[in-house]
């Protein structure tokens, strides 16, 4: 049934089957990514003042590279650059963070795009079904064989079917992912602020 209804849908069908497939993967790359890449940042954190506590610099660090995600990669920038106050640290926070938001951003753009062009271009298959049969009436008249008709009058209606099927599922697989990108910068932003305080304890404990 779906193989023949599509077939009905003419040239403009391919695109949207294109658009549709990129949708799909886009949406599946950026979920396994951001499943990578989030982290109980508090057990993390919490293991990290443990190691400095301890006074104990080179591990700490080992922990951020073993542990994926921008949390991780925060910190390290942070305890890196330790060593230049609290406002050194806070402009490693900024200068790591500036690097890492547009990373979790990357391909959300091109999913939002999908999702407001789907119906668009269904819209374009539409018109183009209905423009070959009024083509055809012009040709041949009221005497025009229905079945020539009706065949424009699929690919209009499968197209218009196809860009909505498209745009409704992209556009909420693009909020869920924004939702997904908005929790991880929460998680660094809260990150951020526990390993500046950590780290001006960490050098007040040192100056003792």
């Amino acid at each position: 049934m779906l193989p023949e209804l599509l077939s009905h849908g003419g040239a403009m069908m391919w695109l949207l089957l294109f658009i549709g497939a990129v949708a799909a993967a886009v949406f599946i790359e950026r979920v396994l990514h951001y499943h990578r890449e989030q982290i109980n940042s508090v057990e993390f954190l919490t293991g990290v003042r443990n190691v400095l506590r301890r006074d104990n610099v080179v591990e700490a660090i080992s922990i951020c590279d073993a542990t994926a995600g921008p949390v991780a990669r925060l910190v390290k920038a942070a305890i890196l650059n330790r060593d230049r106050g609290r406002d050194g640290i806070r402009e490693a926070l900024e200068e790591a963070g500036l690097v890492e938001v547009p990373r979790l951003e990357q391909r959300l753009n091109l999913l939002g795009t999908i999702a407001q062009i789907g119906p668009i271009l269904g819209l374009l298959g539409t018109v183009l079904g209905f423009i070959s049969v009024f083509r055809v009436l012009q040709t041949q008249g009221v005497s025009a064989p229905p079945g020539v008709l009706a065949e424009g009058v699929w690919q209009a209606l499968v197209c218009t079917g196809a860009g909505l099927a498209i745009a409704a599922p992209a556009y909420a697989g693009y909020n869920y992912l924004v939702s997904r990108v908005n929790h991880i910068v929460t998680d660094m932003e809260k990150a951020s602020a526990e390993i500046l305080n950590l780290l001006a304890e960490y050098r007040n404990g040192r100056s003792e």
